[in-house]
């Protein structure tokens, strides 16, 4: 069976669909078979980020690695069985596709909480969690004190996260490996970040994450999603040589598939 990958946050602007382009193009380059989804009924954002990339291909006649994308085939409601949920046999259906020949399915949650997120969340065997580096989007994972050190609680996102891991432990799963990532934080060393940092940690502990170093905040990422390209393009549309920040972007992405550690693959490319 493929080993799935959800990239979850029910916030959006955590930089989701770039984080999920990245790591699907980095595990095809591997030269891994990728399936792809994309949740999100309303925006698709990850779903244009990969067919901006097929129509650059096809336009610049240019061989790029890539994630086999389809969309969730439509169901016949006249066949569904009382009780039976529309969405989750599109979902089944659509990975039960992928799953023949792919070795890896990434699916890109939502920013918000709908049916079709829970499901894909229990059916996780790696759950990544793109966080910005604010107490505001940590309070998607937990409720804090005024002074930002003492954590109240687990909030809404975390406590589907544990609902997720109990569906999973009943039906006899490996458990979700849950890795949050710390997204766009800042180069120097300020006071909020350090808090952020002792919060996550306090918290991991606590309700079962790892945490790993996500992206800094780069102008690129911008630049490339209307080709569908990543970090991993450059050379193949004809840049030489990397700037600086291009080749400090290139071993965040290395850093972040080796946290990852994901089965049968390395963080060489």
């Amino acid at each position: 069976m493929a080993h799935i990958i959800v990239v979850g946050n029910e916030k959006g602007g955590a930089g989701k669909s770039t984080v999920s382009m990245h790591i699907a193009t980095a595990l095809a380059r591997m030269g891994h078979k990728v399936g792809a989804l994309d949740l999100d009924m309303r925006q698709k954002s990850f779903g244009r980020y990969t067919q901006n990339r097929q129509q650059f291909a096809q336009k610049s006649g240019i061989d790029l690695p890539s994630a086999q994308y389809i969309e969730l085939p439509e169901v016949n409601h006249e066949t569904l069985k009382e009780g039976e949920n529309p969405f989750d046999q599109r979902l089944t259906a659509a990975i039960a596709e992928l799953d023949q020949d792919c070795e890896f399915i990434l699916i890109d949650c939502p920013g918000s909480h709908t049916r079709l997120s829970q499901v894909a969340h229990s059916l996780a065997d790696t759950l990544v969690t793109p966080l910005n580096d604010s107490f505001v989007d940590f309070d998607l994972l937990a409720r804090v004190d005024d002074s930002g050190q003492k954590i109240l609680g687990p909030s809404v996102y975390s406590e589907m996260v544990w609902n997720a891991r109990q569906l999973r432990a009943q039906a006899g799963l490996r458990p979700i490996d849950w890795v949050v990532l710390r997204n766009r934080v800042g180069a120097q060393q300020m006071v909020n970040k350090e808090k952020m940092g002792q919060a996550l940690d306090n918290l991991a502990k606590r309700i079962g994450f790892r945490v790993a170093p996500g992206f800094s905040e780069r102008v690129i990422f911008r630049e490339l999603f209307p080709r569908g390209l990543t970090l991993l393009d450059l050379k193949d549309i004809g840049v030489k040589q990397l700037n600086i920040s291009n080749i400090a972007a290139r071993q965040e992405l290395r850093d972040l598939m080796q946290a990852l550690n994901l089965p049968k693959v390395s963080a060489e490319f």
